[in-house]
């Protein structure tokens, strides 16, 4: 990486820094303004985000009232927020020891809690004034005076569990955002009026791409015809690049038993993902929550030597994990998802190729989607708290540092971070930022030393020995329905058309075109071209009007003209007229689009 790189993205982190604080200071003035307003409600907290900050408190009150917060109060809650802003107050930063904050805070339940987890934890307890009108627990940063907010706007209110956790009770939340300055701030305001066009969860009802009912249950997804094409042409895409790069697929069963999961280790420091396991002849079973010990199983249940190695199994495999009703966001989170899964079996001299080699996958898997806005981060233990994880530090150094030479190798940049690793090994995460400005981990390449030992996996050495393999654990789209939200709003639900639901829309304009508009129909289907035929009693642009809201790749217009010549009159969805073309020509320019899947349209 060149030294001019590297000194943007050190630039880039100051800023993000600085606007970091900008907005954890945002958060103390919301509240203090709230607390203004509303003296007896009881904060609880508020941290600052990659998009703005929040607030949570509590609405009840001791004496049993309950405050209602709406959007309709935002007026009043941001004039009283301007008052505390104009006043410069300075953020003055103090440690003081438990018990005077147990005290500070002896009737805030919330501000307690954080007080037990500080003093579990053995950190000092850091206290931040704004002037002499709020004092709050707070590690910072922040900027040195409220007056260093230039803009800032309230934006929704919502419900949030206390810790995310919907056993505890349910708290208000506010969600704002602020900037170093006002056209800042009117810039964001505009690119997300625009990205709700985008939203997954609206244009995916929209254009009958996927359901999820209460009927069926909170999380768990339907792919509605529309839908399951796109969904079928990815993992057509995902099986045929994985079998030319040498992976073997499989099928593993949906459920496995509860000692699997035990064995691996997912059980101890897992579980609070996974299920409950259910009674099948008296012995626990459970939904898999991952692949990994099933693939573990297909490796021994074979005898290896080093000539086996590296073998690559995949699978895209249905999974299913718990996540709190809170955190679930139509396709791109969900209690139940699919992994383009795959486990590489290899030696130890094997494992940085193997890596560098699913690296390079994964950039041509994302260039072939179209997807270019993205950065790798290197996800690291929790070193505070290793207990959660498995192995010796020796054992994750060597991980993390095959990770660090392949990414060395191929000379490209990775942010580090801290605690987001597997509880078995250290991970290289593609983080996709979508069109809603949101930051996503897809793509996930990982290096696995524990479950090989722990499954008692083998091969016969080169002198004979008998050594463990070592393993990767790679998915490229990571979830094919947080991949496939991503690609909705990349898209704004018009695909590319080797993607498109309906490839080809014919728009017969009289009924006395109907029957040359159904002999094109049949010959673009055999063509293998994905067509509908629009022969209902409306206008011509009702009929084009229909199909663009549709966003189908092209509609043929078939009038005298086009029936006298052979040809079709060819439209795209942007409006672009191609003008007539043979039947012949067209299905050839398409199928050229289709097969060679290009992400832009082939010019007529």
């Amino acid at each position: 990486m060149s030294e001019q790189l590297n000194k943007k993205m050190q630039n880039k982190s100051k800023i993000d820094q600085e606007l970091w604080a900008l907005r954890h200071t945002a958060e103390h003035v919301l509240h203090a303004a709230m607390q203004k307003l509303f003296p007896s409600l009881k904060k609880a907290m508020g941290p600052a985000t990659a998009d703005g900050f929040y607030f949570d408190f509590d609405p009840s009150t001791d004496s049993g009232q309950v405050h209602k917060i709406s959007e309709e109060n935002f007026p009043k809650i941001e004039e009283e927020m301007r008052k505390i802003i104009n006043a410069n107050l300075p953020m003055i930063k103090k440690i003081i020891p438990s018990g005077e904050a147990r005290k500070l805070f002896q009737n805030n339940p919330y501000k307690l809690d954080w007080i037990a987890d500080i003093e579990k934890r053995g950190e000092e307890i850091s206290m931040y004034s704004m002037g002499n009108i709020d004092t709050d627990i707070c590690s910072g940063p922040h900027v040195a005076s409220t007056g260093k907010i230039k803009a800032f706007k309230l934006l929704s209110v919502a419900g949030a569990y206390w810790h995310g956790d919907e056993k505890n009770k349910m708290l208000t939340r506010i969600y704002g955002t602020a900037f170093p300055t006002q056209k800042e701030l009117d810039d964001w305001l505009t690119l997300q009026e625009n990205a709700k066009k985008r939203d997954h969860r609206k244009l995916g009802k929209e254009l009958g791409f996927y359901l999820i009912s209460d009927d069926i249950g909170s999380g768990l997804i339907i792919w509605k015809p529309k839908g399951a094409i796109i969904r079928h042409e990815m993992e057509k895409f995902i099986m045929e690049e994985q079998a030319k790069r040498g992976y073997k697929h499989v099928f593993t069963p949906h459920i496995g038993k509860k000692q699997l999961w035990v064995t691996s280790g997912h059980w101890d420091l897992y579980r609070d993902k996974m299920y409950s396991p259910m009674d099948i002849d008296n012995v626990e079973y459970m939904v898999k929550p991952m692949n990994c010990p099933m693939h573990m199983m297909i490796y021994k249940s074979d005898a290896h030597s080093y000539k086996d190695l590296p073998l690559r199994i995949a699978e895209d495999a249905s999974v299913y994990r718990y996540e709190q009703a809170g955190e679930l966001s139509g396709m791109a989170r969900g209690r139940h998802f699919t992994q383009d899964d795959a486990h590489i079996f290899c030696t130890e001299d094997q494992v940085t190729q193997e890596f560098i080699n699913v690296m390079d996958y994964a950039f041509y898997f994302l260039e072939a989607f179209g997807i270019k806005d993205y950065y790798m981060q290197l996800s690291i233990r929790d070193l505070k708290n290793k207990e959660k994880y498995l192995g010796n530090d020796n054992i994750w150094e060597q991980s993390e540092n095959k990770i660090k030479k392949a990414v060395e190798e191929k000379h490209v940049k990775c942010t580090i971070k801290e605690g987001e690793a597997a509880f078995y090994g250290p991970k290289l995460d593609f983080m996709i930022k979508d069109a809603l400005g949101r930051v996503w981990q897809c793509g996930t390449i990982q290096i696995d030393f524990m479950l090989p030992a722990r499954f008692k996996l083998e091969y016969t050495a080169t002198d004979g020995t008998t050594k463990q393999p070592i393993v990767i654990h790679r998915a490229i789209a990571g979830s094919l329905e947080r991949f496939f939200a991503i690609l909705v709003e990349h898209y704004a639900g018009a695909f590319p058309t080797w993607l498109s639901p309906v490839q080809a829309k014919i728009l017969p304009i009289t009924d006395r075109h109907t029957d040359y508009a159904k002999m094109i129909a049949e010959k673009l289907k055999n063509a293998h071209i994905r067509v509908e035929l629009d022969d209902r009693k409306e206008t011509l642009q009702s009929k084009i009007r229909n199909a663009q809201m549709e966003k189908v790749s092209y509609m043929l217009i078939l009038g005298d003209k086009e029936q006298e010549a052979g040809t079709v009159a060819v439209r795209g969805r942007n409006n672009k007229n191609y003008g007539p073309i043979p039947v012949d020509q067209f299905i050839e320019q398409i199928r050229k689009e289709i097969d060679e899947r290009m992400i832009t349209p082939i010019e007529a």
